[in-house]
C-alpha cells in the first residue's frame, strides 16, 4: 500500500529541478539588489548628515567682528616688521627679511600696482594659512574650491608717496610699508572649478578670518570702500 502511494507521486525532473534552483538563485539576487542599494541610500544620508554639521553662517557683523584700527595695528607692524623700503630696488636687497609671496596655490595675487609681492615670514605663514583654511572649510561645506585674492602687500615709500596724490585717505604711516600686513579683497574669487556666488565665498572668508583673529594670529579691519579685509600680523 505505501509502496503504491510513493509510485503514484510524481518525481521532479531534471529540467523541472534547474528551473525551481535557478528561480531561487534569482530571488537571492534580487533580495541582495535591494539590501545593497538600501545600505546606498543609507551611507548616502549619513555623508548629507555629514555635511549638515557644517552650515555657511558667516558672521553677526563684519565691523563689530574686525574692528581693529589703524592706530592697533600700527603697532603690530611695527613690532614685527622691517624697516620700511624705499623703493623696488631696496626691496630686492631686503630679500633676507623678506619672503617672495607672488605665487602659491592657496591664494592669487592680483596684479599689483601700489605694492610690491613681499611679507615678512610671519605674515607669510599667515596668509598661507589663511588660504588652506578657506579651502578647508569649501570642502566641509561642500562648496567648490576657490582661491582668495590678495590685492595690497608690500608698500615702499615710493608707493605710498604715489598713493597719496590721488587718495587722501593714504597715509605715511601705512601699516603696508613693514611687510606685515596684507589686503584681501571680499567680493571678487579666483575659481578652481565652477564657479559660486561672492556672497556665499565672504560668509565663508569670515568665519575663516574670524577664526584666525581670535587665535591671536593678526588684527583685522573690515574696509568698505576699498572692498577688502585689511590684516596685520600680530
Amino acid at each position: 500500500m505505501k509502496k503504491n502511494i510513493l509510485d503514484n507521486i510524481k518525481q521532479p525532473t531534471k529540467r523541472q529541478f534547474l528551473i525551481g534552483f535557478f528561480a531561487v538563485v534569482a530571488m537571492l539576487g534580487i533580495i541582495r539588489y535591494f539590501v545593497l542599494r538600501t545600505q546606498r541610500i543609507e551611507d548616502t544620508s549619513i555623508v548629507e548628515s555629514t555635511r549638515k554639521v557644517h552650515p555657511i553662517r558667516g558672521v553677526r557683523n563684519y565691523k563689530s567682528e574686525f574692528p581693529d584700527s589703524q592706530s592697533v595695528q600700527i603697532l603690530a607692524a611695527q613690532k614685527w616688521g622691517v624697516r620700511p623700503v624705499k623703493n623696488r630696488e631696496d626691496a630686492e636687497h631686503r630679500k633676507k627679511e623678506l619672503v617672495y609671496v607672488g605665487e602659491s596655490p592657496y591664494y592669487h595675487v592680483d596684479r599689483l600696482t601700489s605694492s610690491i609681492p613681499y611679507l615678512v615670514p610671519r605674515a607669510a605663514l599667515m596668509l598661507q594659512d589663511i588660504g588652506e583654511a578657506f579651502y578647508d572649510s569649501l570642502y566641509a561645506k561642500g562648496l567648490p574650491l576657490h582661491q582668495i585674492i590678495v590685492t595690497s602687500v608690500l608698500r615702499s615709500m615710493d608707493d605710498v608717496a604715489k598713493l597719496q596724490r590721488h587718495n587722501p585717505n593714504a597715509t605715511e604711516q601705512s601699516c603696508h610699508l613693514y611687510g606685515t600686513t596684507i589686503d584681501i579683497c571680499y567680493n571678487r574669487y579666483q575659481p578652481l572649478t565652477r564657479e559660486v556666488r561672492n556672497d556665499t565665498l565672504k560668509w565663508v572668508l569670515s568665519e575663516v578670518l574670524r577664526d584666525k583673529r581670535n587665535e591671536g594670529r593678526c588684527y583685522i579691519k573690515y574696509e568698505v570702500k576699498q572692498g577688502c579685509f585689511h590684516m596685520t600680523v600680530r
